[in-house]
């Protein structure tokens, strides 16, 4: 059972309000009832009854009326909860699966986690509407650098920076010192890009510089970066080109020449008007994964090709528009633009950014601001020397190994850390870790990664105790989906099933309510109604002589319905007469006829008429099976009430409507 199923069958069986109420009515912290002995508050039934709407008209309260209606309901609603709890539904292996999975989901977005990410995924979205060209050279540290090594690279770094500010060219300094392989091709030039598509750092740093500034050394998981930006623009959005490739040989000292020329050749032949774009890609581009298919290329936003290539497919502006050669790495190109599109809305990218931001750094960025904030909010407190005394004994040493180092060093009944107040020793860390079946696959000491996991999964518990205590719309919405599933399973079990399968219930309901089920006066008959009017004559001069059967019918749907479906529309059988507009009006002692009726057309063949009388058990097992259960419903209200003594607090109730209303 999905969410949004329990949701829905919690309003289909519990509150129906036919209006729309103020998400911002009065809360009330009041004991509107008891059922059964148990408390229900004024604050649950508000905020039922305002989940009830969807009309999204404007706030006008509640009737008296529908006040009191949607109470009787409600109260239903909770005795169906209580017997589910008498019963022990919510203690069943089954329910706690259910709920523990379906709180994993509500939970997610009242998380600090979850208002760092939104600031993240927007931060992102912002940045993409914007696409930077920036030069950099990089300087990387050498293998296992030392402090003094990472100082002299930072000097190297520094050193360079002020070349640049005295007048250096970024580019042919980065030809000389930057360590990055690409920059003997495109000497430090990185293009375009935007937001996501560098590591953070660097990406940072380029957003916070206008065109021609520097940056200072940026340390990213590569080395130092010096960063020159060269150009800012609004993002172009996605483009979709075809092209023309032919290939440079390097290996043939005469193939870029060749090349050359046979693009210079195919480019004065696109320039024809009767040459077709198509078959000068299938005879001459030399990219055989295009070539057939006219040379399309998926659309691609900035950052995502070569520089040179994708800078020549966003500078052309109308459909159709075909560019000079290009040339790049992989040879001479000629694009032709088929599409443009403006950047995707934050709605539609939201997927893809959090995917992305989940698997670069941010993560563990997002992470680290988490447990500061849940650190700061709890009363975390660690015991800095006990962790790093830990920290250096244990990082190096396999988890099965903690206990009895803890033990020699005499630790096991030191505190690590209080959390509200509450103390934490190295005990209570290896008690965590022997408890674990799932071994942590983090980079770092084994002490980090157990201490981390222990105090982070401590922190967690502590945010969403935090949650059910104090955030109020978090506790409705959890009680919400709480009592949702016990109402599910008692109806499940007590109502819908039942109902369903007891055929010997079904059958006696039927019995003692038969004058339910009954026919009104019927015919047998053919009723066509015409759709084309040119079709009238040939329907009319084949019926017109006929009284029903059977034969009639299918020889009607052979010879005037299947050839001319859209001619004639029909209906034939044992048909109630009053329930069909033109026998309504039908002449039933004639046995063909033509009946008007709203300016439409109706051509009647009447065979023998069948008076009113009880329908088979079988002809309406349907409804009959639906008012049983209905009929178990009432039934187990009924039962429950008596069960399950309800008082109401008249002056909560009072106070309930007043709030609603305001």
């Amino acid at each position: 059972m999905t969410l949004r199923m329990v949701s829905a069958f919690l309003i289909l069986f519990t509150i129906i309000c036919p209006q729309t109420l103020d998400a911002n009515a009065q809360s009330l912290d009041a004991t509107l009832m008891t059922v059964g002995g148990k408390d229900v508050s004024s604050d649950e039934f508000i905020y039922l009854l305002g989940k009830g709407n969807s009309t999204g008209n404007p706030p006008s309260g509640v009737s008296r009326e529908e006040f009191n209606e949607n109470l009787d309901l409600f109260i239903n609603y909770k005795l169906k909860v209580r017997e589910a709890e008498a019963l022990g539904l919510d203690d069943s292996e089954e329910f706690k699966l259910e709920f523990e999975s379906f709180k994993e989901n509500l939970k997610a977005p009242f998380l600090i986690k979850n208002s760092i990410e939104e600031g993240e995924l927007r931060k992102a979205y912002s940045r993409m509407q914007e696409v930077i060209r920036a030069s950099h050279i990089l300087f990387q540290f050498p293998p296992n650098a030392s402090a003094d090594d990472s100082l002299i690279v930072l000097k190297m770094a520094l050193k360079v920076k002020q070349e640049i500010q005295n007048g250096g060219d970024i580019n042919a300094l980065a030809l000389e010192y930057s360590e990055d392989p690409s920059a003997k091709v495109n000497k430090g030039d990185l293009g375009y890009f935007t937001t996501l598509q560098m590591v953070q750092p660097f990406e940072d740093a380029a957003y916070n510089l206008q065109p021609g500034q520097v940056s200072d050394p940026v340390l990213t998981s590569f080395g130092y970066h010096i960063i020159r930006v060269q150009d800012r623009q609004p993002n172009p959005g996605q483009v979709q080109v075809s092209h023309i490739l032919v290939r440079v040989d390097e290996n043939n000292p005469n193939s870029e020449d060749q090349a050359r020329r046979k693009i210079s050749d195919i480019y004065t032949e696109i320039q024809k008007p009767t040459t077709i774009w198509e078959d000068i890609v299938k005879n001459y581009s030399e990219d055989p994964a295009t070539s057939q298919k006219g040379g399309l290329l998926p659309w691609f936003s900035v950052g995502n090709m070569i520089p040179e290539f994708e800078m020549a497919a966003f500078s052309l502006s109308e459909i159709g528009e075909v560019s000079p050669p290009v040339k790049t790495r992989y040879g001479y190109h000629i694009l032709r633009l088929e599409e443009k599109k403006p950047i995707d809305s934050f709605e539609e990218m939201e997927d893809m950014i959090r995917s992305r931001i989940l698997k670069d750094s941010r993560s563990s960025m997002i992470q680290s601001q988490v447990l500061a904030i849940q650190k700061a909010r709890y009363g975390f407190e660690e015991k800095d020397a006990l962790v790093d005394q830990l920290r250096s004994n244990l990082n190096n040493k396999p988890k099965s190994s903690f206990l009895g180092e803890i033990d020699r060093l005499g630790l096991k009944d030191e505190i690590l850390f209080t959390l509200q107040g509450k103390s934490r020793t190295a005990g209570d860390l290896l008690a965590y870790i022997a408890e674990e079946e799932v071994i942590p696959r983090t980079k770092g000491g084994t002490f980090d990664i157990w201490y981390d996991r222990y105090s982070g999964s401590l922190l967690a518990e502590a945010e969403e105790k935090d949650l059910e205590a104090n955030n109020k719309e978090y506790k409705m919405l959890l009680k919400e989906y709480h009592d949702g599933i016990l109402l599910f399973t008692l109806m499940n079990e007590e109502v819908w099933q039942k109902g369903l399968l007891d055929s010997l219930g079904q059958k006696s309901f039927y019995e003692q309510n038969i004058d339910k089920y009954q026919w009104k006066d019927r015919v047998n008959s053919l009723v066509v109604q015409v759709l084309d009017q040119s079709k009238k004559d040939q329907a009319v001069t084949f019926l017109k002589d006929k009284s029903y059967s059977p034969a009639i019918v299918d020889e009607f749907e052979a010879t005037f319905q299947i050839p001319n479906p859209l001619a004639y529309k029909f209906n034939a059988g044992l048909i109630e007469i009053s329930g069909n507009p033109a026998l309504a009006q039908a002449d039933l002692s004639q046995k063909f006829q033509e009946v008007n009726v709203d300016g439409q057309i109706y051509l009647i063949v009447l065979g023998d008429k069948v008076p009113a009388g009880p329908k088979d058990f079988d002809e309406t097992r349907g409804p009959i099976i639906r008012d049983y259960q209905e009929y178990l419903d009432q039934q187990l209200i009924a039962t429950l009430k008596q069960k399950y003594p309800v008082k109401v607090n008249n002056s909560a109730k009072e106070e309930a409507f007043v709030a609603i209303n305001q």
